[in-house]
């Protein structure tokens, strides 16, 4: 039996997908597993009996990812979940800047109590008329879930379309049409598109790549989408290239003091993956992927751990270790097996950065005198006994 504590309320659409073995507790102490959608975890106390913690959601800047490595904690993300209500609301952040849909709306509204409305908006229609998208080169920075979407929609309205990820996944590739050109420098995008579009996580790497320098290389009358997260993004530099006339508009899903108002912003209350569908997706994502973890000790879409699946235990034992990624250390797990006798049937074993996952099955339940010798291994973090 195990137990999950909600740490934001979660789709019951996904909660229903939890099977009899696992029980919801209002004991977050007592939790081998949490739910979390946008919650702060950096000022929890991490029980040491949590053993995975699952964000319905892409974004993990709310979770610890380090100390919970350090702990042994899997934490888990659901990319592409969301994805679909992130590209509906791209493209519509695109059309609403291209065609200043926003502005001709504010128009109406200020003259409302106008008996002739009708009349003076043909007269007024000029400053909010704005341009058509097909034609124009969009580029997109990222080729995930969203950007590979995002990407295929752009084509069929008749965008050529540019994109830039020195990271694309065979599954992206796949995914993205054959008339998208993929470049190798993200300086062609800066210095070719029309409109960029940027779908990458925030990393050390990736914080404030849109800024000044990459601006000056832009296209004048440049239109910027930052759906993603807005420290990707110097908005001051970008607000610059607005009055500097450099930049046409900004569009962020990301209220900050710093764009909130400011002309030439449009700024949407954070709504990407704000769909009963895209929520109802990440919710049972997530219960998945604590469930798979929790009951047979596999890794999918983790932040802070390999991947790592062997599917259920078909064997009479299932041991699993998280430990440091240091060398020799299948050789010394092996060893604490074969002194016993006890034959290892598979195993796998995967590395991530400075952290590792090994699974072994084998043909005899595991003992406390084996458990006790892998956690006495140094490196070892966790050692847990699936079966």
């Amino acid at each position: 039996m195990f137990n999950y504590f909600c740490l934001n309320p979660i789709a019951n659409v996904g909660l229903e997908k939890f099977t009899d073995e696992f029980v919801k507790t209002e004991d977050v102490n007592k939790a081998e597993g949490i739910l979390v959608r946008s919650a702060s975890m950096h000022e929890m106390e991490l029980s040491k009996d949590l053993l995975a913690v699952a964000r319905a959601g892409a974004g993990v800047n709310n979770i610890p990812l380090d100390e919970c490595a350090k702990k042994g904690i899997v934490v888990f993300n659901t990319p592409g979940a969301n994805a679909n209500g992130v590209k509906e609301l791209v493209i519509a952040g695109m059309l609403l800047a291209s065609r200043d849909v926003v502005g001709g709306i504010d128009w109406v509204l200020k003259n409302k109590d106008d008996a002739d409305i009708g009349k003076s908006a043909e007269k007024a229609k000029k400053a909010f008329a704005g341009t058509e998208v097909q034609d124009k080169k969009l580029g997109i920075i990222g080729l995930g879930a969203i950007g590979v979407k995002v990407a295929n929609v752009a084509k069929h309205m008749g965008m050529e379309v540019y994109g830039y990820d020195p990271y694309v996944s065979v599954d992206a590739a796949w995914n993205l049409s054959r008339d998208v050109k993929h470049v190798l420098n993200v300086e062609e995008i800066f210095e070719t598109c029309d409109i960029i579009t940027i779908h990458v996580p925030l990393l050390d790497s990736t914080k404030g790549m849109i800024n000044k320098e990459a601006i000056d290389k832009m296209k004048d009358g440049v239109i910027i989408l930052n759906f993603a997260r807005d420290l990707l993004c110097d908005e001051k530099a970008v607000l610059e290239g607005i009055k500097n006339g450099k930049v046409r508009k900004y569009v962020s899903d990301f209220p900050n003091p710093t764009t909130a108002g400011q002309e030439g912003c449009i700024v949407i209350p954070h709504l990407g993956a704000s769909t009963e569908e895209s929520e109802d997706n990440c919710a049972k994502m997530a219960v998945k992927e604590l469930m798979n973890y929790l009951k047979n000790g596999n890794i999918n879409n983790s932040v802070n751990f390999p991947n790592c699946d062997m599917g259920e235990c078909s064997q009479a034992g299932r041991v699993t270790i998280l430990h440091k990624n240091n060398p020799n250390m299948i050789t010394r797990f092996t060893a604490c097996f074969g002194d016993l006798g006890i034959n290892i049937s598979d195993m796998t074993n995967k590395s991530k950065g400075e952290y590792a996952y090994t699974m072994l099955d084998i043909e005899q339940p595991s003992t406390e005198d084996i458990i006790n010798k892998l956690k006495s291994i140094e490196g070892v973090i966790r050692v847990r006994v699936i079966k």
